[in-house]
């Protein structure tokens, strides 16, 4: 299973490790409840895409950008520093 944090979020946090090629649930925060296909394993606690997400697209988590994607993101995938870059606590950037 999987929890959406916020109902703007395009990630969603995983409560259990999901392995490639099952379905899972996710969790919306009005308590909803839908299925995904997951296409790569998602450690516990990880991020998950619920979405296609194009290069460059922002990635939204507790309603807010924490970072970019680096690479084409497809439903399903597992989002992490291998193809996102952070925005949070860079230094760099303006607020």
């Amino acid at each position: 299973m999987v929890l959406i944090l916020n109902d703007l979020d395009n990630v969603a946090v995983a409560l259990e490790e999901c392995k490639e090629g099952e379905q899972t649930t996710v969790k919306t925060k009005s308590g909803e409840f839908y299925d995904i296909q997951i296409l790569t394993d998602i450690p516990y606690c990880h991020k998950c895409a619920l979405k296609d997400i194009k290069k460059g697209e922002l990635i939204i988590k507790y309603g807010q950008p924490i970072g970019i994607a680096t690479t084409d993101i497809s439903k399903g995938e597992v989002v992490g520093v291998h193809n996102i870059e952070g925005l949070r606590g860079r230094g760099d950037l303006k607020s």
